[in-house]
């Protein structure tokens, strides 16, 4: 017997956010071809790197973001 897409989202949900996420990038995938996903994110890179030149957002270490993020945790 075959599972109906509310069942499927219902097992879904159940799933730890990290396999959710895996399982949108999954099906994400299996929908786009792996060239228009590439394409996308070449096009976001553009987008985001043209912020940063621009001086419209700025850049913040990842070793900021993470004892940030650590000491927001304890």
């Amino acid at each position: 017997m075959s599972l109906t897409y509310k069942e499927i989202v219902s097992e879904a949900m159940k799933l730890a956010a990290h396999e959710r996420a895996d399982l949108a990038d999954t099906l994400w995938i299996s929908v786009d071809t792996p060239e228009a996903v590439a394409a996308a994110w070449d096009e976001e890179i553009k987008r985001r790197l043209a912020q940063l030149e621009a001086g419209e957002v700025e850049a913040i270490a990842v070793e900021s973001v993470i004892a940030e993020l650590r000491a927001k945790l304890r």
